[in-house]
């Protein structure tokens, strides 16, 4: 399948729902439950949370590039070399979010990016250079960057996640 509007709304769709989908499996009163990892997300909410972020600056640049400014990437003061450091950032302002608060969010950023997608032609999202803005790209490598292909990284973690839970609960179900 080539890289078109429709394949990327799909795939963007799917991969999300699925997303959801999988938190979702695991009954509430365990949803919010963080495991131990040595890794930088410990919970659903860090997950949701980091895509909501990367969903918001994905909106800035948009918004930014589409007013003909070059938007400053991937966020104000950080150079893209510096990713690690601004995803600990981006970790460390949610720390205080509850997970229902973090669903909403991300579904409903979720929503505005799809809806920017929809907004454009086939041809204005995968021709390279059609926007100046995206320099040698298209809106293309933006947007699957920062849905489809980041749903995946998210559900990756995630299945993780309910992987610890359901260990456990098979530890605390054992010790009853």
């Amino acid at each position: 399948m080539d890289d078109t509007k429709e394949r990327l709304l799909l795939e963007s769709e799917q991969h999300f729902h699925s997303l959801m989908k999988l938190i979702e499996s695991v009954p509430v009163r365990k949803r919010s439950l963080s495991i131990e990892t040595d890794d930088r997300d410990k919970n659903f909410r860090d997950i949701l949370m980091h895509l909501y972020e990367w969903h918001a600056m994905l909106e800035r640049w948009y918004r930014e590039g589409m007013a003909g400014d070059t938007p400053s990437m991937p966020a104000p003061g950080y150079k893209w070399r510096e990713i690690q450091q601004l995803n600990q950032q981006i970790w460390e302002n949610y720390q205080d979010m509850k997970l229902n608060q973090a669903i909403k969010k991300c579904k409903l950023s979720h929503e505005r990016i799809m809806n920017t997608i929809r907004a454009h032609t086939t041809e204005e999202i995968i021709t390279k250079k059609h926007y100046k803005w995206t320099k040698t790209s298209n809106l293309y490598s933006y947007f699957a960057a920062n849905t489809s292909k980041h749903y995946l990284w998210a559900m990756g973690k995630c299945e993780k996640i309910v992987y610890e839970i359901n260990a456990m609960n098979l530890v605390s179900d054992r010790n009853k």
